[in-house]
């Protein structure tokens, strides 16, 4: 799948460590001969945030990427078993050794992303959370819109429940495109916002990445209208953090 999509032309790829797949990941970019044209994410498990043990984490896992640095590297959740200080400080590390050109978090809300700045050297560029229509993530997009940083989104289209949504359907109809596709222009519309679908199949990857079409101001706030208190369908107990309530 990998390689499908970087023959489609999709540029950025998005793993972890506790995926388990960087090895597969590497061998599709290495074989792909298009390093140099990729944007590589991967991020850091919690088990892994002492210092130390980050950078060695994030050796293990450019070898199995095969690459020299990651493009942008970050904690994946907010989960802290030492000082927040010391996981920090050792993120910096890796962007200092140059293992990383960029350096972000992920799954932060608006108090511990503020915590996480004060205690960085360098510039945190991307918050990568849970974002579609039916989660607010207002909060969170003023804190990092304000510092001037990214929002990734991952799972855009809500496990699938946008092809369901009749406003969606209808939304994507007009355009002569899917509810999909529909809620993945609405996202990148938003300034500062990014977004990493993901799927199993060539054709749907196809269709995600087929966003030629421009959505009318009255169709962004059907779609802004859509998001309710229970919108959110990733809330680990063991890693997850108390979220901001818009």
């Amino acid at each position: 799948m990998v390689a499908a999509a970087i023959s489609q032309g999709y540029r950025h790829i998005d793993t972890a460590q506790m995926y388990a797949n960087e090895a597969e990941v590497g061998e599709a970019i290495a074989a792909s001969g298009q390093r140099d044209s990729l944007f590589l994410t991967t991020k850091v498990w919690p088990d892994n945030f002492a210092d130390g043990v980050l950078q060695k984490s994030v050796e293990e896992s450019l070898k199995k990427l095969r690459v020299d640095a990651v493009d942008l590297l970050l904690l994946h959740w907010p989960r802290f078993q030492r000082p927040m200080k010391e996981t920090v400080q050792a993120l910096n590390v890796v962007k200092r050794r140059g293992l990383a050109r960029h350096i972000g978090v992920s799954n932060f809300t608006v108090a511990l992303l503020r915590e996480a700045w004060s205690l960085s050297d360098e510039p945190l560029v991307c918050n990568q959370v849970e974002y579609h229509p039916y989660l607010d993530q207002s909060p969170v997009l003023k804190e990092v819109r304000a510092r001037g940083m990214a929002l990734t989104a991952y799972q855009p289209l809500s496990l699938g429940k946008v092809f369901q949504d009749d406003t969606l359907v209808a939304i994507g109809k007009a355009h002569g495109k899917t509810a999909g596709q529909a809620t993945l222009r609405w996202l990148i519309d938003q300034p500062q916002v990014a977004a990493i679908p993901k799927t199993a199949t060539p054709a749907r990857a196809a269709e995600n990445i087929a966003l030629d079409f421009t959505l009318t101001d009255i169709e962004h706030k059907r779609m802004d209208a859509l998001k309710r208190p229970d919108g959110r369908n990733l809330n680990p107990p063991a890693v997850a953090p108390v979220w901001d309530v818009a």
